[in-house]
């Protein structure tokens, strides 16, 4: 190596795990808890390690691990959208739970757009990889199946294929139960016109599972199902929600709602700022409830009454059956894990002013 002046200079040796823990005072086991950002770990130590860190130059050699194991310890999770407090949020856990088992968590994004979501179940593009925790939305069943036997993968979200047909393992919640709870809640209070904001035009996965929960809880309230309540939508956020949400409120007296169901927070945000412009009050007027529990939903004024799937139990889910297929020499059998979920009834429905409590 030569530096611009012709001056020849000797390669410097790589600074190692052990040169850190050396130099902050420390073990090598708790360099290595720094440095993947694990929790157990004291301020005072983690600062100390980093100023070691930097002092040094020290650089992780995910390659030499990989010949040295046989695997990176490096995962991706691949998600739609970050701007989504949802993802967002779940992002969190999944790099919690990986430090957890000693990973390294690569972040991608991929817009729904399939020829991505394919590019990243195959690992195309990031061979250090050991594999991918993947939320798809515009890949097909099929193409998935043609790749998932070749690369470790675990698909999130809704499932709209047999058990086998992919050959992943699949972590979800029951969206036909959760909007069926949602709804039902309404229903509750005794609102009479509830309307349905997430029925989109494309017909995913995730609109139709929690169309039919929204109108299952109708049935079993003695409530009819009015298409005219459920206007289409482009995609869940909260520009769309708005825009619906104008569309109902529009509709001539006696046949708005006085209810409406959000198949997520995004949407419901969206939807309570449409009714603040119309000038109708929430609960009074109109009560609204969602799916998501996010930040969003907790922090938003009126705070927002939203089922919460459990995020943390999809992260480690999802980890730990990706870690398991990594590190086992055998093959395992593909499982389908549903995480639990809950209504948290706040202000939009319930009314008042609640104490928040984060």
């Amino acid at each position: 190596m030569r530096r611009s002046t012709g001056e020849e200079v000797r390669p410097v040796a790589a600074v190692t795990l052990k040169d850190v823990a050396e130099r902050a005072g420390v073990s090598i086991k708790t360099v290595s808890n720094v440095v993947r950002n694990a929790p157990r770990v004291s301020e005072a130590t983690r600062k100390r390690v980093l100023k070691a860190v930097r002092e040094l130059g020290y650089r992780p050699n995910p390659s030499a691990r990989r010949l040295r194991t046989g695997h990176s310890g490096l995962i991706g999770l691949a998600v739609p959208d970050l701007a989504t407090p949802y993802f967002a949020e779940l992002a969190q856990h999944v790099r919690a739970e990986a430090a957890r088992l000693d990973l390294t968590v690569l972040i991608e994004e991929t817009s729904g757009d399939a020829t991505e979501e394919l590019r990243l179940a195959t690992g195309v593009g990031a061979s250090l990889l050991d594999g991918v925790i993947l939320s798809p939305l515009g890949v097909s069943p099929d193409e998935l199946a043609a790749v998932a036997n070749e690369f470790p993968l675990v698909l999130l979200g809704e499932r709209s294929y047999a058990r086998d047909q992919v050959g992943a393992d699949h972590v979800l919640i029951d969206n036909v139960a959760a909007a069926r709870e949602a709804t039902a809640h309404l229903a509750a209070l005794g609102r009479t016109r509830i309307a349905a904001i997430g029925v989109d035009r494309l017909a995913s996965a995730t609109s139709r599972q929690r169309l039919e929960g929204f109108q299952l809880a109708l049935h079993e309230a003695g409530l009819t199902y009015d298409p005219r309540l459920a206007p289409a939508i482009e995609e869940f956020d909260r520009r769309n929600g708005l825009l619906a949400m104008r569309a109902l409120a529009a509709l001539p007296a006696g046949t708005r709602p006085d209810a409406v169901f959000c198949f997520s927070d995004l949407l419901a945000v969206g939807a309570q700022r449409a009714l603040f412009e119309a000038g109708s009050h929430i609960p009074d007027d109109v009560a609204v409830a969602s799916i998501d529990g996010s930040d969003e939903a907790l922090y938003n004024t009126p705070s927002l009454t939203s089922v919460v799937p459990d995020k943390a139990a999809i992260a480690s889910l999802a980890v730990k059956c990706l870690a398991g297929r990594v590190r086992s020499d055998a093959p395992l059998p593909f499982e389908v894990h549903t995480a639990p979920h809950w209504l948290h009834a706040r202000e939009s429905t319930n009314g008042g002013r609640q104490r928040l409590c984060p």
